[in-house]
């Protein structure tokens, strides 16, 4: 490399290095002009520009003002969550929507308070032994010091007393969905003339229900996810229906329906067994897979076997002009588990 390239080399090594010595100069008259702090025992922090006396009290109306809104809007969407919950049947989009309005109207608030409503301090100190008694006057000195400034006292802890109830509530909504409700136990979709459909809302003809298996049925235009929608249909011979009187009419052509719910846990019935050699099987049963419950649908649901506490909940069925099958009337007992005091007896 020859001479005349290492000028322009040199050149930028001594304009770093001005630059670098007028830096360092700025810097020193710099910290010529501020004093050393100190803290309480006079030890002195060089270098840490932190003054241990500041304190300032902020006093701002406007703020608390506004801490107490975004309270109010916190309880607002709060209990606009169980509002949702409740009456609009726990929408999801709606139910986030609420509870992220409250979440960040209440992180709003703390971040208002804490910088524009309560002191702010910076102070150095030695740390010695934790929690004796003079550290602990001073922690609870300290605690009281923070409400200084503070004008509308009442009005913060009225807002934040109600956007905390209301967040409470908000948290303790979801406990109603932990088991069904005394009106799911009370009401069915099942009325008279409501005719039973399939899983596709294909209405059963009478006809179609054939002797040996079974069918699930649903309310036609009801809820299918409701609590008691859900039947089971089955066809029976003569000698295995002994129906108590009042039921007699019941089971038009040996058709006859039950609530899929059992009365034991609430387990949906699946399992139903049929007599295919007369001599040595049993009469046609339902059985719950959870507990085993056995319930015999030709003798108005009896229970024979298992946990459960009552018979299984019967439909009163009927064939219209069109030979679909239908509702004769609601169920005459509650569905579902048998819990003390929260069922009708059966009739």
């Amino acid at each position: 490399m020859s001479a005349d390239d290492d000028k322009p080399i040199s050149r930028l090594a001594r304009l770093l290095g001005v630059l670098v010595a007028a830096r360092t100069a700025a810097r020193a008259a710099a910290n010529r002009g501020h004093s050393v702090p100190r803290d309480a025992g006079g030890t002195e922090h060089p270098g840490s520009g932190i003054d241990p006396s500041k304190r300032v009290v902020p006093s701002d109306r406007r703020a608390e003002g506004l801490v107490a809104l975004l309270l109010v809007f916190a309880a607002v969407f709060a209990f606009a969550f169980t509002v949702i919950y409740v009456v609009l049947s726990g929408d999801t989009q709606l139910l986030g929507v609420a509870v992220g309005g409250a979440l960040l109207s209440l992180a709003a608030a703390c971040i208002v308070a804490g910088k524009f409503v309560v002191p702010q301090e910076t102070a150095i100190e030695d740390r010695g032994r934790l929690l004796d008694e003079e550290q602990t006057g001073e922690a609870v000195e300290m605690i009281e010091a923070g409400g200084e400034g503070i004008s509308r006292r009442a009005m913060l802890v009225g807002a934040g007393g109600v956007a905390g109830a209301a967040l409470l509530t908000a948290a303790a909504t979801p406990l109603a969905s932990l088991g069904p409700t005394l009106k799911s136990l009370h009401e069915t979709p099942w009325a008279r003339g409501v005719r039973l459909v399939d899983d596709q809302g294909r209405p059963y003809l009478a006809d179609e229900i054939q002797i040996g298996s079974f069918y699930t049925a649903l309310p036609e235009n009801k809820d299918p996810e409701s609590f008691g929608a859900g039947l089971l249909v089955v066809r029976l011979p003569a000698e295995f229906i002994h129906l108590p009187a009042p039921r007699r009419d019941w089971a038009p052509y040996g058709i006859l329906a039950y609530s899929k719910i059992c009365p034991h846990a609430g387990c949906a019935i699946s399992l139903y067994r049929y007599p295919t050699y007369a001599p040595t099987s049993e009469q046609p049963a339902f059985t719950c897979p959870c507990h085993y419950s056995t319930f015999l649908p030709g003798e108005g649901g009896r229970l024979v076997f298992g946990p459960a506490g009552r018979a299984l909940p019967q439909l009163p069925l009927m064939i219209d002009s069109g030979g679909y099958l239908r509702a004769a009337a609601g169920f005459h007992e509650d569905i579902g588990p048998s819990w003390w005091g929260v069922h009708r007896a059966q009739s």
